[in-house]
């Protein structure tokens, strides 16, 4: 298709030409005013999440029926998915009182024959719909059923009405809906929102970009896929691979990507702190104290961090490492930095327990070089609190490392030169901003101090593709080397049948001296699950099968003080064999620690699968992995576990964890301030990806505040999409 000039108007419909602001407006619409869909209606879709036309017409369909060849009901072969057309008979309605619900039982006749159909459990709608007579088009699998007769349970059906145009022989949209919503009204109510709306859609990328990549009109596309054409490609259709399907996807990254440029091109405008690179009093001393040598990686990354913050823009740096290769170290190093330049640092960790153990492992250093240190948390005593915040306030602490309690209303740091993020992604982006403007409530005294830097750290690998939507505005450093002396862990996964093997693995290791971790997914034992819990589990234990070891038990419902005792006497070798919950994912670091223990291993996500690995192999001793599976069959559940036993690398386990769970299970993307995207899927779609970041990448190089008469409509259609969510106010 010959692609167009993005133009600043078009006539969307006979009747009257729009420009595109208006037609954005548009597109804002409620569903209660599209044709057909009244208030209690509305009401429905708007539950559902379908609000506006936009996000009708942006809802797609999940799967497409082939119904372009009509099957006899003689020839209907059980296993086949098939489309079948004929009349109602022997309608049958069964009311179950004990589980109050009704059973719909008919035949379907098409004079070849008689098919069975059965809904166990019948929606009103649906046993008040149907009625004998009726003409039917019904589309599933065929299966065996009572005395050896055929039957479909479940079909996808549609009332031929003698008005209507047949149905069959097209591809047929299937649509997500809500409960008692039939698929037929769904179908309608698309076609309408096509129909009305579509012209309204936004269809400017540039030119150039539609010639190179050989992309249909976005517009175009989308009502195919809402309409697809008789000769189109179900099986492309239903693997979202067809031209369609990559249009529109290609479109939705790359107005993303324009948007992440654009405000990671807005930091380099603002002004920033430039960090002198010859005042090393504090960072030359701590090289001198240093017990160990820095890997490559860890060189190569300080190198990068100083660069930038040596120069006088805010640096936003993601800092991205695999467990255990060194990132606590790279942070103090970079605190340091702004120390020894008059400022103060400020490292926020997602739990009190990884706050607490930062604080222990960097106080010693800090004591060494006269750097006032604070820890600061929500479980403290008030008065506690109330005086840390005070000497932070009055400049008397450096350095301060707390949990999100560092970014509440009364903490103040006035001279606030970096910000720490520590396994960022459980934070978002909102409390990420929130800590960079902790210097902008400082006080009149220091009120022209520019914007502090930031460093982001993840020990959690996340795969290039969600990197580059969650944190494209982000400059990012790979820490891809482990230090040396970390042994490989031995991984095994093992039925639950077979437990005992891994409690005496457990018994064996303490016997040498080492010590253990056995974690749980839940804390306590739950009335809906049938799954095994810290808190019984750690009693049962010390009872049984680890009655000749000392048992310990950690969970985060504990206090801060309790937590931090036990973990005190498992470090001290006073507790063995530590029953836990992943409230020990992150950071936790006790070198003889030689087993680590999953109970219901498939329960967990691979990363974290891999983050709990990552707390053994720290010492000089042969170490272990074992994953105790209850999940049964589970095909998905037993390959995320394979995937485990037999990989080593995070990134490559990340990219696993994207395939196998997509981006919102695997990190929380819910939590980055990114919605989810309308149709892209990240596992399937990156290297589309990539394509649309060059091109962004590409089309801000020659128009760098998108003020080209060519951008204007691109510029809309970025504010209308991304504005608010990624702080973009300032590109209008």
């Amino acid at each position: 298709m010959k692609a167009e000039r993005p133009r600043t108007d078009y006539a969307p419909t006979a009747a009257a030409a729009l420009n595109f602001r208006e037609s954005l407006s548009a597109l804002r619409t409620s569903v209660r005013f599209l044709k057909g869909v009244g208030p209690a209606r509305a009401a429905q879709l708007e539950a559902f999440g379908l609000r506006t036309i936009e996000d009708l017409l942006y809802h797609l369909p999940f799967r497409y029926e082939d119904r372009r060849s009509v099957v006899k009901v003689r020839d209907a072969r059980v296993g086949d998915e098939a489309t079948f057309i004929g009349k109602l008979i022997a309608l049958g309605k069964h009311f179950n009182p004990r589980r109050r619900q009704r059973m719909l039982t008919a035949m379907l006749d098409d004079d070849t024959g008689r098919l069975g159909l059965v809904w166990y459990r019948a929606p009103s709608y649906l046993v008040d719909g149907l009625a004998q007579g009726q003409t039917l088009v019904i589309h599933g699998k065929v299966e065996a059923g009572p005395g050896g007769h055929k039957q479909m349970a479940h079909p996808d059906f549609e009332v031929v009405d003698p008005g209507d145009p047949p149905d069959h022989e097209k591809i047929l949209p299937v649509y997500e809906r809500p409960e008692g919503i039939p698929l037929k009204t769904m179908r309608k109510w698309l076609a309408e929102a096509v129909e009305a709306y579509g012209a309204h859609v936004p269809a400017f990328l540039p030119p150039a970009v539609m010639k190179k990549t050989g992309l249909l009109d976005a517009r175009a596309a989308l009502a195919r896929l809402h309409r697809p054409e008789k000769g189109d490609d179900v099986e492309a259709l239903n693997r979202c691979a067809s031209a369609a399907h990559r249009a529109v996807v290609f479109d939705e990254f790359f107005y993303l990507q324009l948007g992440l440029a654009l405000r990671r091109q807005n930091r380099t405008d603002r002004s920033g702190i430039a960090f002198a690179r010859e005042k090393k009093s504090l960072t030359q001393k701590m090289w001198e104290m240093l017990p160990f040598r820095l890997t490559r990686a860890q060189e190569k990354v300080l190198q990068e961090i100083a660069l930038d913050m040596a120069a006088p823009r805010p640096m936003q740096r993601l800092l991205q490492g695999d467990v255990g290769s060194g990132k606590t170290i790279v942070g103090w190093f970079a605190a340091l930095r702004a120390i020894e330049n008059g400022f103060q640092a400020v490292w926020m960790a997602p739990t009190e327990l990884l706050a607490e153990q930062h604080y222990r492992n960097l106080k010693d250093f800090a004591a060494k070089l006269a750097v006032p240190i604070a820890l600061l948390t929500g479980s403290m005593p008030a008065k506690t609190r109330k005086e840390i915040i005070d000497e932070v306030k009055h400049g008397r602490v450096s350095f301060v490392i707390g949990t999100h309690s560092v970014i509440q209303e009364n903490v103040r740091v006035p001279r606030l030169g970096l910000g720490i993020i520590d396994e960022q992604h459980r934070f978002g982006v909102m409390q990420r901003m929130a800590l960079q403007k902790l210097a902008a409530c400082r006080g009149s005294a220091a009120d022209s101090l520019p914007e502090p830097d930031i460093l982001l750290m993840s020990a959690t690998p996340i795969p290039r593709s969600l990197a580059m939507v969650l944190y494209g505005d982000l400059e990012i450093s790979w820490l891809n080397e482990l230090p040396p002396g970390r042994t490989p862990v031995e991984t095994r996964l093992i039925r639950s049948s077979a437990r005992a093997r891994a409690y005496d693995l457990v018994c064996d290791e303490v016997r040498k001296g080492r010590q253990a971790y056995v974690v749980y997914p839940l804390v306590e034992a739950s009335e809906k699950l049938e799954v095994r819990d810290a808190t019984s589990m750690a009693a049962e234990l010390s009872q049984g099968a680890f009655k000749d070891c000392r048992v310990g038990l950690i969970h985060g419902r504990m206090s801060a003080a309790e937590r931090d005792e036990t973990m005190r006497r498992f470090k001290e070798g006073e507790v063995q064999v530590l029953v836990a919950t992943t409230v020990i994912e992150v950071g936790i670091d006790v070198s003889n620690a030689s087993v680590m223990l999953i109970e219901h291993a498939e329960r967990f996500g691979l990363s974290q699968l891999h983050q709990l690995r990552g707390r053994v192999g720290r010492g000089e001793h042969r170490s272990y992995c074992v994953m105790i599976y209850y999940g049964g069959n589970s095909t998905e559940a037993l390959e995320r576990l394979r995937v485990m036993e037999r990989e080593r690398d995070g990134f490559k386990i990340a990219e696993a964890d994207l395939r196998l769970r997509g981006p919102g299970e695997m990190i929380g993307t819910r939590q980055s301030g990114l919605a989810d995207f309308r149709i892209a899927n990240l596992a399937r779609d990156s290297g589309l990806l990539l394509e649309a970041r060059e091109e962004a990448l590409a089309w801000l190089e020659n128009d760098p505040r998108l003020a080209l008469p060519e951008s204007r409509a691109m510029k809309a259609v970025l504010k209308h999409r991304w504005a608010g969510r990624l702080e973009l106010g300032n590109i209008g």
